[in-house]
């Protein structure tokens, strides 16, 4: 079973926006090597018109990719990790990372997506899957400094797993003459969504707007719920104690008018915006919490495309 993993990881590479990326982003950014082309605009853009009532995401990622990617030499690479329940558009987010990073967007080689379930989903094989791991980082950051790596899953991450790549997350390691500090790791994770939910509430309960959220209101409380979650990838992880993760990109529980986007824009897709009454059915099927006030949906926006097939 472990060996057969090692031929299963040499077998998993992975699979528009606003306005196409232009060679004067290439100079500008001196970054266009392994197809990398960054159109910080365009994800921008995009991230304003499709991802619906996550403000702090939104800056925190385009600061720091921005910060990033023009630096000619970065001290390290760069490292976020994505908090907040299911639903509230954490993957859809890496997926536009992608697509305005890189040319081929999500069919790029150099983009490499790991699911723990997937492709470590036995414990008694722990031991095989770290040097799998190693030697897939080490091998695809050699044949490109500008690798994309994402971590699904992290709260069902086999704990000390994780910390084998800890080494390529730093700013003292050389992987045989690569750059690897070009590269870009994103962990996704449910954890913590309990704290930022509790934020957002105690928030809404105060009458204070949500976009006067900050990341200082939640990260905090968001670190204290990894550590202590001993089911959780990072669990007395290096990462965490070397402080490698650069930012901490929570996302909030959705309101009702979020939801409402949300149904709109899947009936845009589908050629049928203007169906107002399945955007209030769809609506007003979600589970809320808390159960006497309703205030955000259980699913954020997960479920609404099925939802709106029964709706039709």
């Amino acid at each position: 079973m472990a060996g057969s993993l090692t031929l299963l990881l040499l077998i998993i590479l992975s699979t528009g926006g606003c306005w196409e990326l232009s060679a004067f982003h290439c100079s500008l950014y001196n970054s266009c090597d392994c197809s990398f082309r960054p159109d910080l605009d365009a994800l921008d853009c995009d991230l304003a018109r499709n991802v619906f009532g996550q403000h702090l995401a939104r800056e925190q990622l385009v600061k720091a990719l921005k910060v990033f990617v023009e630096t000619e030499r970065p001290s390290k690479p760069l490292v976020v990790s994505f908090h907040g329940w299911s639903g509230t558009g954490k993957t859809f987010v890496s997926s536009l990372l992608v697509k305005h990073l890189y040319k081929d967007g999500n069919r790029s080689p150099y983009v490499h997506r790991f699911s723990p379930i997937l492709h470590f989903p036995h414990a008694q094989n722990v031991n095989q899957y770290k040097e799998d791991l190693k030697l897939w980082i080490q091998g695809n950051l050699t044949a490109c400094s500008r690798s994309m790596f994402v971590f699904e899953e992290m709260d069902k991450m086999h704990p000390g797993l994780i910390d084998v790549i800890t080494p390529f997350l730093g700013s003292s390691w050389v992987v045989f003459g690569s750059n690897y500090k070009k590269a870009i790791f994103v962990f996704v994770s449910n954890s913590g969504g309990d704290a930022i939910n509790n934020v957002a509430l105690n928030f809404w309960r105060d009458h204070k707007d949500r976009e006067e959220i900050q990341l200082s209101d939640v990260v905090p409380s968001i670190t204290k719920a990894v550590i202590a979650d001993q089911e959780h990838g990072f669990w007395q992880s290096e990462i965490m104690k070397q402080n490698l993760i650069d930012v901490i990109v929570p996302f909030l529980p959705l309101r009702p008018n979020h939801v409402r986007h949300c149904v709109r824009s899947e009936l845009e897709q589908m050629g049928l915006a203007s169906e107002e009454d399945v955007v209030h059915s769809v609506t007003d099927s979600l589970v809320y919490f808390p159960e006497d006030e309703r205030v955000f949906s259980s699913t954020g926006c997960k479920t609404v495309a099925f939802r709106i097939n029964y709706y039709l």
